[in-house]
């Protein structure tokens, strides 16, 4: 069954109920500050920056984008880009182009124009959705990309170079285009973080997102009367396919538009959340505002607020140790994935299984893992190697790189280069990025570990560990420390707290600097190597010691 059927279930049983809400603080925030400045305080205070859908509104909506496309030409296996931040009209474009038997791109809203041309180019994508906040990166490069015949505008004030989507669309019959779809048919390309090189175009099917949909409901057992929070973008697998198990039950979503502490807190409370999705980041953002009095709870009625889970990075226990001390009654649960598995839920550790946090887990519904050596034999019982796993949410391929696709992909199973290991209850533990692994005097570093480590000094909000040229032992770590707000913290301090570790997993080197993560939270560390390794401040360090 192709997800879209899933869709057009939910319009029928569900028409008249809210399915999607959006709230954007930030320019309710704005808007609020600008009627103040008017001397409208009344005006203010009953601004409300919400927009509402129902389910049969979402289908219509589906339905009216692929009649748009069709009659523009678009042919099944064509490819649609959606270039949207999150917003009440990103998933109904999604559907859409699912409907029209296209295949949807969605792309990573932070890409330069150079990116986005390079991601338009590599997925042939021949129509583009954008929004308001890409004008300039389009316009840049809109005599560049001829083959997108087609430029979408989602809001108002329409670019002179695009056309405006709403009125278009609304134009269109709202029945279900006549366009029958098999699981087994390409349905959208995602593309990988990028954070080892070039993004790659991950080709997925029908039928690998139908399985994202049973997994995260299996998973994290949602209901009819669940609502779950999204914050992450919904461009990645991540955030579209927690939402999933919402639409494999007819449950709501709030999408919302920001991550400050305050503006979590208040939507679980204001739209009786029970589901929320974090990344470790924010999780750590929204204890330190509880923790130094910014956020008191005693303002907030959270009490239908049942499970948080984290995915896209290794979580700190100490984290998870520190969120149950202020939500005991919190089930908790920890996803991991990637874009090629169609997103989170190959792994997970399961809301029982507190005790293991730390670890990601075991394998998730109908899916499969084995760790192995280079040669792809499985490793001795606690030993370390590379994850790979096999289930039906698979990629097919990287779009366009048989190379790549060959390298990845091995009798089926997909090597995902994490490198982990077992515990003697079968539960897997990452150890780092197969590419991350620091060598040191012929010792193996996992930075995951010493992260984790680190993350645990209660005047360290984040750090990064990466691999320095030395002459003498080849490589040496080296810390990038973010410390908490208005903490006082020297190398001193750091050095004496890491007399914890064996000698030779201590950083030899300790920065003090902000952590660069992605959208998915994944810890940019391209960037601190181009920091780093190739600045002149580290190059004089080790001129020195040499």
């Amino acid at each position: 069954m192709p997800i879209t059927e899933m869709l057009a279930g939910n319009a029928e049983r569900y028409g008249d109920k809210i399915c999607l809400t959006e709230i954007n603080p930030e320019q309710e925030e704005k808007q609020g500050k600008a009627w103040k400045e008017l001397a409208l305080v009344e005006a203010a205070h009953n601004i409300r920056y919400r927009k509402e859908l129902t389910w049969r509104s979402f289908d219509e909506k589906a339905n009216q984008f692929a009649h748009l496309l069709m009659e523009r030409g678009v042919k099944r296996g064509d490819k649609v880009g959606i270039l949207l931040m999150n917003c009440i009209e990103w998933l109904p474009v999604y559907f859409g182009v699912l409907k029209s038997g296209a295949i949807a791109v969605p792309i990573n809203f932070r890409y330069s124009s150079d990116e986005i041309k390079y991601s338009l180019d590599l997925a042939n994508v021949s129509v583009l959705v954008l929004g308001a906040e890409f004008i300039d990166r389009i316009h840049a490069i809109k005599n560049d990309i001829p083959g997108v015949g087609s430029l979408f505008f989602v809001g108002d004030d329409c670019p002179d170079f695009a056309e405006r989507y709403v009125s278009l669309a609304a134009s269109q019959p709202t029945h279900a285009p006549d366009i029958t779809l098999s699981d087994e048919e390409d349905a959208a390309i995602y593309f990988s973080s990028g954070t080892t090189g070039k993004p790659k175009a991950i080709l997925h099917s029908h039928r690998s997102l139908v399985m994202s949909c049973k997994v995260e409901q299996n998973h994290h057992s949602q209901t009819f009367s669940d609502v779950f929070l999204c914050i992450p973008p919904l461009y990645h697998t991540g955030a579209k396919m927690h939402w999933f198990g919402s639409l494999l039950t007819g449950g709501s979503a709030v999408l919302l538009r920001g991550v400050r502490p305050q503006w979590i807190i208040e939507t679980v409370a204001n739209e009786r959340v029970t589901i929320v999705w974090l990344l470790v980041p924010w999780a750590q953002d929204i204890l330190d505002a509880i923790e130094s009095g910014e956020i008191d709870l005693a303002n907030h009625d959270l009490s239908v607020w049942r499970l948080m889970h984290i995915g896209a990075q290794p979580v700190p226990t100490s984290l998870i140790r520190r969120w149950k001390k202020i939500f005991p009654n919190h089930q908790y649960d920890t996803n991991y994935g990637l874009s090629e598995s169609c997103g989170p839920g190959a792994v997970h550790l399961g809301v029982e299984n507190l005790h293991k946090v730390g670890a990601i887990g075991k394998a998730g519904c109908g899916w499969q893992t084995k760790i192995v050596d280079e040669r792809g034999e499985a490793v001795r019982p606690g030993g370390v190697g590379e994850l790979i796993l096999r289930g039906d949410s698979v990629m097919n391929g990287y779009y366009k790189d048989p190379e790549a696709t060959a390298a990845t992909l091995k009798n089926g199973w997909l090597y995902t280069g994490d490198m982990a290991c077992e515990d003697e209850d079968g539960f897997i533990f990452l150890v780092d990025r197969k590419k991350d692994v620091v060598i040191t005097g012929g010792e193996n570093i996992y930075p995951v570990q010493i992260e984790d480590f680190l993350r645990g000094c209660d005047k360290i909000k984040d750090a990064a560990v990466i691999g320095l040229a030395d002459h003498r032992l080849g490589e040496v770590a080296a810390a990038i420390i973010e410390t908490k707000p208005g903490v006082e913290c020297s190398e001193e301090d750091i050095q004496q707290f890491c007399l914890q570790l064996p000698r030779y997993k201590r950083p030899h080197k300790i920065f003090f600097d902000s952590v660069p993560r992605n959208a998915t939270g994944k810890i940019e560390k391209p960037k601190l190597r181009e920091k780093y390794c190739g600045g002149s401040i580290v190059k004089q360090q080790i001129e020195n010691e040499v």
